[in-house]
């Protein structure tokens, strides 16, 4: 559940009824999908394509691999009915409805096909391969285990890999964990940032069987027999599919800022400078290729930092030191800071760095807060692993 200080929300898919009108807003409380038929539990709800006649709703789950075909009960639109249940292929991530209303299509993302089926019979028709997967086998296997919301992955087909961080983005939310607030990172350069969390209680992503074996997902797993404890010995190499979801897990790469695509602005040259001061002392933590000081190595040489965010919330269980997160991407990764009470990037320089403890910003104008967020906003302007590797950055593929 998302903390009530942060909204209302779930991870659980819901149907809402809206009208188009300004102003009307929803015409029902939201339909439970997850209860719709019954104890059958569905994940990732992806696409909902609506028939010609307006009477038909196809709604297509990613995590669970399956489909509810609803019918609309009332003239108005606030209820809907059970017609059907269609197990798919792997991933499916779109449907679409053919203009006569006869013929409906899913798009099978991890099988690489588009399957035509009749709506009537609700019987499968046909089938294309759409494409050649680009992946190795070992990043395949990764990535469908990555969105699966099955068993060996979750034992309740609620939550998948990819319920917080679709296809490796963060998903905007900050998740009450029994660790405390916690903001959902991105995936992306996450292969030259090890430690893993806010909190650096993962060294390798295979320490993650844990929560697919735990409460959370209460997953088979994907080893047989005992682990070793996160921060402890390796669990990577233990198991083929492990090792295959870490590969996955790692491969998410950094895209260019849209922010600098014919370079840096003078405002973001203006931060540029500042933040590289000692005026300020980001870089102090924030250096490198990757604008972080985290990298893998013995526990006792992690990198971890008070700045100031964690000393006064009552549910926070690992703080208030916190592993320095990249700062590549952060246009696209809003909330800001462990808790997610940052709305802005001029938030986290200001409201939230009242004594200076997360770089000396209180003494700058708003000018400048604004040409530092400009700078901000603008990496990566350029590719950071060749930066990396002439470092000596550490990659962990695997």
């Amino acid at each position: 559940k998302v903390n009530a200080v942060h909204g209302q929300g779930s991870i659980f898919p819901y149907l809402a009824v809206l009208d188009t009108e300004a102003g009307e807003g929803r015409r029902r409380k939201r339909i439970p999908m997850d209860a719709f038929r019954g104890a059958l539990v569905t994940a990732n709800p992806w696409e909902v394509a609506v028939s010609p006649d307006g009477r038909r709703l196809y709604i297509v789950f990613a995590g669970t691999d399956d489909m509810f075909v609803c019918h609309v009960i009332d003239d108005n639109y606030r209820e809907v009915g059970d017609s059907g249940y269609l197990k798919l292929g792997r991933n499916p991530r779109a449907v679409q409805v053919s203009p006569d209303g006869k013929t409906f299509y899913i798009y099978n993302a991890l099988d690489f096909t588009v399957v035509a089926w009749d709506a009537a019979s609700l019987r499968r028709t046909g089938s294309v391969q759409v494409t050649e997967n680009p992946l190795s086998e070992e990043l395949l296997l990764g990535k469908v285990l990555f969105y699966s919301a099955q068993q060996p992955m979750s034992g309740r087909k609620w939550i998948s890999c990819s319920s917080c961080h679709p296809d490796g983005e963060p998903d905007g939310r900050t998740w009450h964990n029994p660790e405390g607030l916690r903001n959902t990172q991105s995936l992306a350069g996450m292969a030259w940032t090890h430690p893993i969390h806010w909190s650096a209680d993962r060294d390798e992503v295979q320490d993650f069987e844990h929560t697919i074996r735990g409460p959370l997902m209460q997953g088979q797993g994907l080893r047989r027999g005992s682990l070793n404890d996160s921060l402890g010995e390796r669990n990577g190499g233990l198991s083929a599919p492990l090792d295959a979801l870490a590969a996955y897990s790692n491969s998410h790469k950094v895209p260019l800022s849209p922010y600098a695509k014919d370079g840096l602005s003078a405002a973001a040259e203006r931060g540029k400078a500042l933040f590289f001061s000692k005026q300020t002392d980001c870089a102090r933590c924030h250096h490198g290729a990757y604008f972080c000081d985290s990298q893998p190595g013995p526990v006792d040489k992690f990198s971890l930092h008070d700045v100031g965010t964690g000393n006064d919330d009552p549910s926070e269980l690992m703080g208030p030191k916190y592993d320095t997160p990249t700062l590549l991407g952060v246009y696209r990764t809003a909330p800001y800071l462990h808790h997610g009470k940052a709305q802005t990037l001029e938030e986290v320089l200001t409201t939230f760095n009242p004594k200076d403890q997360h770089g000396r910003t209180s003494q700058l104008s708003p000018q400048q807060v604004s040409d530092l967020a400009e700078f901000l906003r603008a990496l990566p302007y350029e590719d950071p692993e060749p930066a990396a590797i002439r470092a000596g950055l550490k990659k962990t593929e695997r």
